[in-house]
């Protein structure tokens, strides 16, 4: 079965655009079709994030571990390829 994976992100971050780009991006692969992430917005849930032990957006946590977390100066490329680790310790047994 699959790990909860939970996004934080901000609606005016480039790097959160570029991560839901990439999300969209590897949707489209067989394999990460089925994979659900929760998104959650920092402002709009500030009760949630503050929950939670992260500076920078977009941040992933695969079953309430931290996983990834940008920072500046991250390419799409970068980006992409830690969105996909995500995905994949999501869906390891």
């Amino acid at each position: 079965s699959m790990k909860n994976i939970k996004m934080f992100h901000l609606n005016d971050c480039g790097y959160c655009d570029k991560a839901r780009k990439a999300m969209k991006e590897l949707k489209q692969e067989d394999k990460y079709k089925d994979v659900v992430v929760e998104t959650i917005e920092e402002t709009e849930h500030p009760d949630i994030a503050d929950q939670y032990d992260y500076y920078a957006t977009p941040t992933y946590y695969v079953d309430e571990k931290k996983i990834f977390e940008a920072h500046i100066g991250m390419t799409y490329e970068q980006i992409k390829a830690e969105v996909k680790h995500v995905f994949d310790l999501a869906l390891e047994d």
